[in-house]
């Protein structure tokens, strides 16, 4: 699942291709982003993440240093740029669900790194219960990389993706990690849908997209999910028989728009 080469045309909307990626060094932050979110709540600019990280520590780091390499790694997984449709609509949704940001998180997450991409099989091929283990994961990234990566670098590389999916609710247990079914609520679906639209696909082709399936949930109940995000105002949704609209009014600037039909 996922390949760059389809990736690579919806740089305009945020998504990330290339080889590397912030889990070379970090996991998805989830506590970090949830605070930084949490303290700009109602901001737009972009500089308000900084001064918010960096001079007002809201992330509680103890240098200089430590606070702008975190806002670099936060920027890089997530935009942290309400010009990045990606991150304006995560931004959208976050409050409005709590309990779907952690799985919120990892949406985007995966839209920008290609290293949490790479491990998504592993994850998402699980079944409730199923041990994923790190020599699994690392064998896969090793695959993955044709040996360009070290042994050291794929097992710590494997540790921070276990530790990412384990945040999202993907995976459960400190030393031997399980497959577990995450929190998805009516926000993840609009998002997901709203990543799958922006590929390209509409109506019911929605349901078959990569960044639907993260979800794992068969079609009926995301269907049940679309319904209760359209009822909250978060997307429109209409359907007739087996015929589905989605539509994301307010979601990308005229520009965006623009950028869409053209790739589509």
């Amino acid at each position: 699942m996922f390949t760059d080469a389809s990736l690579e045309r919806l740089a305009p909307f945020g998504f990330k291709a290339g080889k590397g990626g912030t889990h070379a060094a970090r996991t998805m932050m989830l506590p970090e982003l949830r605070r930084l979110l949490e303290v700009t709540r109602g901001e737009t600019d972009r500089t308000a993440y900084r001064a918010a990280v960096v001079e007002a520590n809201a992330l509680d780091k103890p240098t200089v240093k430590a606070r702008k390499l975190t806002l670099s790694h936060l920027a890089q997984l997530y935009a942290l740029a309400d010009d990045i449709c990606l991150f304006r609509a995560l931004r959208r949704l976050w409050d409005s669900d709590p309990a779907g940001q952690p799985v919120l998180a990892l949406q985007l997450a995966l839209a920008r790194d290609t290293l949490l991409r790479a491990s998504a099989a592993a994850v998402l091929d699980a079944k409730p219960g199923d041990p994923v283990t790190r020599e699994g994961m690392e064998s896969l990234l090793n695959d993955w990389s044709g040996g360009r990566l070290s042994p050291r670098s794929v097992k710590a590389i494997a540790q921070r993706v276990n530790g990412s999916w384990t945040q999202a609710g993907y995976l459960k247990g400190r030393v031997r990690k399980v497959r577990s079914v995450p929190t998805v609520t009516p926000a993840n679906t609009a998002y997901a849908l709203f990543q799958a639209w922006l590929t390209g696909r509409s109506g019911r082709r929605l349901y078959g997209s990569d960044w639907v399936r993260i979800l794992g949930l068969p079609e009926d109940r995301l269907v049940e999910l679309t319904q209760s995000a359209a009822e909250r105002g978060i997307l429109v949704f209409r359907r007739t028989g087996d015929v589905m609209e989605v539509r994301f009014p307010g979601y990308l600037t005229p520009a965006e728009e623009e950028t869409r039909s053209e790739q589509a």
